[in-house]
């Protein structure tokens, strides 16, 4: 369910981003003409905008227009799952990959097979040409295409300790039936703002567990800044008046690897369910307009936001959009982006087609999150929703046109944008 928004937790966020072409518009329309796109203004959510509650509208003026459009998850699945099959897409639902089968070259490596587990026990699935789309490179690395690890350093400007971590990944949830309007009365009344004030009370009363709400990293320019810290609620409307998505992040200082470690992805999931159960407990308890509020659902995955970076025949930096590269290989026109590591400075750049071509193995093209590319380029621009769903696109139009003129990957000749 989770192409074009909220990749990492099946679709629960369902940000209905404005289409950017190809089958990303062409999703947007669909899920508009099922009625499965929610639209909030402020005219159906006064006093929303520059509330400190919003995840995305909390630095807009008061009372500033605003539409935030979100799918609903749930029907949008549905739809997909139709879309595919109309495609004449064999699908293989509740499947797990194991493994790959590999074929020496004389150069690079060939994958022959992926080996998956479902219903019908373990399985091999002979290929052609592969695709990366796991999100955190996991196919990548069975094949044993090089990567660096996710994670990095804070921008000089950031109160920070010099101890690299990934960006946190983290779990989102539902809750349905609130009335926001008997919270913002609260905020005005008790000049709570932040709601600190209910959150200290619970807090003397034993009613929080440590931990689930903590500050945000001090400093200027906190490279992942929305999800560093957890001071107080972090919603946005979604699928209907009186329904919110909740944010819960892991915590920075953990420095979690839910990609390559079973044991810290059981960690997170645990102990992000408990932050969720509290944090509803408390909102009901707490919180006027929360008092009949139902938790409706938690996402199926805790997202990975900044896993492995594969090493691709290219790998786009910072640099490359800060000098406005273009290169022979382009896989869009140029692309004009805003680079939260570089203070959101805009910069217009193209990304080559070699960045989907992993060193080491010839039949695989990365995508989306598993493109070749550096940390500092994860925020808002290798890891947002319509890029993913774009070189989604631009993979397996690479992938048939290998197939069509009998090549690799490494071998098909790219020159001419594909967007």
């Amino acid at each position: 369910f989770d192409m074009p928004g909220g990749v990492h937790t099946s679709g629960l966020q369902g940000s209905a981003n404005t289409g950017v072409g190809g089958i990303h518009s062409e999703l947007m329309e669909r899920f508009a003409a099922a009625g499965y796109i929610y639209t909030a203004t402020q005219d159906t959510l006064p006093n929303w905008a520059g509330n400190p509650l919003s995840h995305y509208e909390r630095y807009h003026k008061p009372d500033a227009p605003f539409a935030r459009a979100s799918f609903n998850p749930e029907g949008a699945g549905s739809l997909m799952a139709a879309l595919l099959m109309e495609a004449g897409v064999t699908a293989l639902y509740n499947t797990s990959f194991v493994d790959v089968i590999m074929k020496d070259g004389v150069g690079d490596s060939t994958i022959t097979a992926i080996i998956v587990e479902n219903a019908s026990f373990r399985q091999a699935i002979i290929g052609k040409v592969f695709v990366e789309g796991s999100g955190t490179a996991h196919l990548a690395t069975a094949a044993g295409v090089p990567f660096v690890r996710g994670g990095g350093p804070q921008p000089d400007t950031a109160a920070w300790d010099g101890v690299h971590r990934p960006i946190p990944g983290g779990l989102l949830w539902i809750m349905s039936n609130i009335d926001f309007s008997r919270t913002v009365a609260h905020q005005i009344s008790a000049q709570d703002p932040h709601l600190s004030k209910l959150i200290a009370e619970a807090d003397a009363a034993g009613d929080l567990p440590k931990g689930l709400y903590r500050p945000r990293m001090r400093g200027e320019n906190v490279y992942g800044d929305l999800y560093i810290g957890h001071p107080t609620l972090d919603m946005s409307p979604m699928l209907a008046d009186g329904t919110f998505i909740l944010w819960q992040n892991v915590p920075y200082e953990w420095a979690l690897r839910m990609d390559e470690s079973g044991e810290d992805d059981t960690r997170a999931r645990r102990e992000l369910r408990g932050f969720i159960d509290a944090e509803a407990r408390f909102l009901r308890k707490y919180v006027p307009g929360f008092e009949n509020a139902v938790l409706m659902d938690v996402g199926r995955f805790v997202g990975v936001r900044d896993g492995r970076h594969p090493i691709g025949e290219y790998v786009f930096s910072i640099d490359d959009a800060r000098k406005g590269h273009r290169f022979p290989d382009p896989v869009t026109k140029p692309m004009t982006k805003t680079f939260y590591w570089d203070k959101h400075a805009k910069y217009t750049f193209e990304v080559p087609f070699r960045c989907f071509l992993p060193k080491k193995v010839d039949n695989l093209i990365l995508t989306g999150a598993s493109l070749s590319f550096t940390y500092h380029t994860i925020f808002m621009v290798m890891r947002n929703f319509p890029w993913c769903t774009q070189t989604g696109e631009i993979a397996g139009f690479a992938a048939a046109q290998c197939i069509k003129k009998k090549v690799s990957p490494k071998e098909l000749e790219w020159s001419t944008p594909y967007f």
